[in-house]
């Protein structure tokens, strides 16, 4: 654990981790100084409450305040390329992450979650089976309530259950979960990351602290990854997957099987839950391994794995009008969120595509052409809007009509428009929300609003009642700041 008491500490970034770092070296009596190279109304509002607690705040800063630092608190949304950070390690001042100084902190055991995407499904089903089987836990990290502003809890709980990012893996130094979890390996944050490579690499970095008792739950798609790159996995590790047979775990047809000595045969039906899709069966094995290393109840951890519902803005259809349905995936910043969402869409007439596809965003650096000759299956017609409309209609156009929207309500007015019964109209965006909106609930949520706006016209097809779109359009404010945007 870090002596932080008459520390002098630097934190770089003033999104919900920075300021949750702040807090929390306050109450270990650190000397605080914060930076963000924004300044806006928002961000002074909240940099103003720090200053009043003692905090000494740097706004719209480009380079570092002047003194010595101790050590240095880097928020995820940071990349460590920034010049500001290599000038800190060149003094050789210690930097490390949000989640690492709460580790440090924290009085208990963590089970740790990663990955490129269902991570945050499966935190939530990890934390409710095992507040179903009476393990006292939180989640926190990623998932919303940063690891900092949790730590006074810790004494009290089991476990603490953590969804982490690559971001956040970047600048630990001791972290170490006692499971940890890695779910899939898929291009993202490549806007970030030189090389799928490096991506990789980072997702590892959960492993390296870990000794031989503890215990690593991976994909076996991703432990191939990882095993090709040199990167090793001490602990005792679990396999599952959706599409390999020869894992620890996989699936048949909608059975979840296990092949692991002393808890063979099937586990779960996904018939009798509300999940759906490969993708979910393996957020489902992920947290069926954690209950069998933690000797969870397998009775207790069914029915709690089967009462779960899906998260907002997670494939979750938000209306059906005339027959069509509307079906909200902001959630889906990446390629292999999109080829899933698509997959697991129902279809109208077999080898007919039925999905209209609204998609764009800020860019995140990837190939889009990738995912063409499943658009072509599946894509009567994609529309596009945000920043990288344009880059995405010239990597689509062979494989889909292709239209551009200047706002997202545009966007499923157009949809709407040309939709039929039997069509699912899909917002799964490929990209990140930063460009329009301040995060993918807030996108989520526009998408809302504007099939809220929708009405059956006299003709049968839908049509717009008005610009309830909040006044989201593509110059919309964003109110995140910089160096907090990490989705």
């Amino acid at each position: 654990m870090f002596a932080l008491a008459d520390k002098n500490v630097l934190v770089i970034g003033l999104g919900a981790s920075g300021q949750a770092a702040c807090r929390l070296l306050l109450r270990q009596k650190a000397r605080v100084a914060a930076l963000d190279n924004f300044d806006n109304e928002a961000l002074r509002k909240q940099a103003n409450q720090l200053h009043a607690l003692g905090v000494e705040i740097h706004l719209g800063a480009k380079e570092l305040p002047a003194g010595k630092f101790d050590l240095a608190v880097l928020s995820p949304g940071v990349p460590c390329a920034l010049p500001l950070v290599q000038e800190l390690n060149r003094r050789g001042v210690p930097v490390i992450s949000e989640i690492e100084l709460g580790y440090q902190q924290s009085l208990c055991l963590n089970l740790s979650i990663t990955g490129t995407n269902g991570k945050t499904t499966t935190t939530e089903l990890i934390e409710r089976l095992l507040t179903a089987a009476q393990r006292k836990t939180i989640a926190a990290g990623n998932i919303g309530l940063p690891l900092c502003d949790a730590v006074e809890q810790t004494r009290e709980l089991d476990f603490l259950t953590l969804e982490v990012s690559s971001f956040q893996l970047e600048t630990i130094h001791f972290f170490r979960p006692s499971v940890a979890v890695l779910m899939n390996i898929t291009p993202d944050h490549l806007d970030r990351y030189a090389s799928m490579a490096d991506y990789a690499r980072a997702k590892g970095r959960l492993f390296m602290n870990q000794q031989p008792f503890d215990w690593a739950i991976v994909q076996s798609e991703a432990l191939a990854q990882l095993r090709s790159l040199d990167v090793k996995v001490p602990s005792k590790t679990i396999t599952f997957s959706a599409n390999n047979r020869r894992a620890d775990i996989y699936l048949d047809r909608s059975l979840i099987i296990s092949r692991l000595e002393d808890w063979a045969g099937p586990l779960l039906n996904m018939e009798h839950c509300q999940l759906r899709g490969p993708h979910n069966a393996e957020n489902l094995m992920a947290a069926l391994a954690v209950s069998r290393v933690l000797r969870l109840p397998l009775d207790t951890v069914q029915a709690a794995l089967k009462s779960y519902a899906p998260a907002p803005h997670r494939c979750e259809v938000v209306a059906e009008i005339n027959g069509v349905k509307f079906v909200n995936d902001s959630k889906a910043t990446n390629l292999d969120a999109v080829h899933k969402a698509l997959l697991a869409m129902p279809a109208a007439q077999p080898g007919e595509p039925n999905v209209w596809l609204i998609a764009g965003g800020r860019d995140k650096g990837f190939e889009y052409h990738d995912i063409g000759p499943l658009l072509a299956q599946r894509v009567k017609g994609a529309i596009l809007l945000g920043e990288t409309r344009d880059k995405i209609r010239a990597a689509w156009s062979l494989f889909t009509p292709c239209t551009l929207a200047d706002s997202l309500l545009e966007a499923v007015t157009e949809a709407a428009r040309n939709s039929v019964p039997g069509d699912v109209i899909l917002l799964s965006p490929a990209c990140s929300s930063f460009d329009m909106f301040r995060n993918y609930q807030h996108r989520g949520e526009a998408f809302r609003q504007a099939v809220a706006a929708l009405s059956p016209s006299t003709n049968g097809a839908l049509a717009a009642r008005g610009p309830t779109d909040g006044g989201v359009a593509a110059g919309g404010a964003r109110l995140e700041t910089g160096l907090q945007t990490v989705k």
